[in-house]
């Protein structure tokens, strides 16, 4: 029995996260799917909508197999710390999450989620690849 915690934030990482476990999960595991948007001025009804798609795309695609919960945080909190913090809160086995290739410049400027996660987790994960859309 496994507790695989799932970070999602569009439709088309949780099908990139989704085509990994679907060959790993049994019936016994439970994935947990999560959306972190920070909240206020820096979160829209299409960022909400969006994140709530994702959750879904999870959902549809892997609780024919499993047992999925969902959940979206809109907390204040930037996503890195949210998934952190959630994956000490459910005891996660493991934590899926989907990188992509960023250039120097976009690195510095904005930093990155995955990178955070990476540099701070305290329990195993798996890194997959993202397509570019």
């Amino acid at each position: 029995m496994n507790t695989f915690l799932v970070p999602t934030n569009s439709v088309h990482v949780s099908a990139t996260l989704c085509d990994y476990l679907i060959d790993r999960v049994d019936e016994d595991d439970t994935v947990h799917a999560i959306n972190s948007q920070v909240g206020g001025d820096e979160t829209t009804a299409d960022d909400i909508r969006d994140g709530e798609d994702a959750l879904n795309a999870v959902k549809s695609r892997l609780g024919a197999v499993t047992t999925v919960e969902t959940h979206q945080f809109v907390r204040g909190n930037d996503p890195a710390t949210d998934v952190l913090s959630y994956a000490e809160e459910i005891d996660a086995d493991e934590i899926v999450i989907g990188i992509r290739k960023r250039n120097p410049t976009g690195k510095l400027l904005f930093g990155s989620v995955a990178q955070r996660i990476l540099l701070n987790a305290d329990r195993p994960m798996a890194v997959i690849p993202r397509a570019e859309y």
